[in-house]
């Protein structure tokens, strides 16, 4: 090696990379067969997989380590070291997204065409969105501020307690509910305030997504208006969820909606239990009752794109559940020897989750067929 050459080997060894500020690596997830981790540059809204030895070596670029300490930590840990031309090829990868401090961040930028931008919604008639704020969000900071405290244990605690209470009392009444929902459908004026109330509560689903994910450091990205005619939703986007800091985090961020659902129907249940009311309006609170619940618990349902799909996803530790799933279940049920290469951990989740959604479908199924015969027989 001549002595350039062995001057530069020696000043690669020594160069101490540091990835952008604004850069997030994910956990370790399941992706089919592999696992992967997930890197965003919050910059320029692009993101990719990457391998569990090149996230091992990405983590590690904090600016205060060397490619040599580096690598050493990497030997160790695979048994293996890097030579020169493999630090170049990630160091070209990670400077060319612009994932580098030093490196130029506006051409990943641009070359994402400016995704804000981009993700501005055409709006139709018949289908379309619009944000709300112009600054989500600051916007959700201020809620978190004002309504925050109701994530400490001494007050979430007592309204879980109160929310499995209502449910409870909402399962043991069930057919009166069933009646009263019945008797609702026949009363357009009380149906419509149900179905106001309803869509009110919905919006605050979302809105509790982006509160509970800011408490946890999160950013909320678009707080807006979607309609696919006849229906119209408020939606929040949390644009950095698989990047909070821990399983437990994301559960609970995808959990808050369901929970925010039951607790607006908590004021409810307790005017329905005690307040002295006519018929009519015991019957539509009734209705709201179970309708509300019925609403909640749906969003727990671990089909795509609902809140359950993403808990069961977390729970899995895993990315694009349903279609690894999917495509390692075809395998198994044509006997293909691919099935085999997939690791226990994966084989495991995939095969739990296929058969519990089995389970979860035969469950919704039986509920729908017994309260349609029992409203049928009444």
């Amino acid at each position: 090696m001549s002595a350039a050459a062995q001057g530069a080997a020696e000043a690669l060894a020594e160069y101490r990379p540091a990835l952008r500020p604004r850069v997030l690596l994910s956990d370790a997830l399941l992706h089919g067969a592999a696992t992967v981790h997930l890197i965003k540059d919050t910059d320029s809204g692009s993101s990719f997989r990457v391998g569990p030895k090149e996230h091992f070596l990405i983590a590690r670029m904090d600016g205060e380590r060397s490619l040599r300490e580096i690598g050493e930590e990497y030997a160790e840990e695979y048994g293996r070291r890097l030579d020169g031309a493999r630090w170049q090829q990630i160091l070209r990868m990670l400077g060319t997204r612009g994932l580098l401090a030093g490196a130029d961040a506006r051409a990943p930028a641009e070359s994402a065409a400016r995704p804000a931008e981009r993700a501005e919604p055409r709006r139709g008639v018949l289908r379309g969105s619009i944000r709300l704020v112009a600054d989500a969000d600051a916007t959700t900071a201020r809620l978190h501020r004002v309504t925050g405290f109701l994530l400490a244990p001494g007050w979430l605690v007592p309204l879980l307690v109160l929310v499995l209470a209502m449910e409870a009392v909402v399962a043991l009444r069930a057919d009166e509910l069933l009646i009263s929902t019945k008797e609702l459908f026949t009363n357009p004026v009380l149906l419509t305030g149900a179905a106001t109330l309803l869509w009110f509560s919905t919006a605050l689903h979302e809105l509790a997504h982006g509160v509970v994910a800011r408490h946890y450091g999160g950013t909320v990205a678009e707080i807006g208006l979607r309609w696919r005619l006849p229906v119209v939703i408020m939606y929040c986007t949390i644009d950095n969820y698989l990047y909070l800091g821990s399983r437990w985090q994301r559960i609970h961020t995808a959990l808050a909606g369901a929970v925010m659902n039951l607790l607006f129907l908590l004021p409810f249940c307790a005017l329905w239990l005690f307040a002295p009311l006519d018929a009519a309006t015991h019957e539509a609170l009734g209705a709201l009752l179970l309708l509300g619940s019925a609403q909640a618990l749906a969003m727990l349902v671990p089909f795509p794109p609902l809140d359950g799909y993403r808990i069961v996803s977390q729970l899995c530790g895993a990315t694009e559940l349903a279609a690894s799933a999917g495509t390692y279940l075809r395998l198994v049920a044509r006997r293909d020897p691919a099935a085999a290469d997939y690791p226990r951990r994966a084989r495991t989740a995939y095969l739990a989750y296929g058969l519990g959604s089995v389970f979860v479908l035969v469950l919704i199924l039986a509920a729908v067929v017994a309260g349609a015969h029992h409203l049928l027989t009444v």
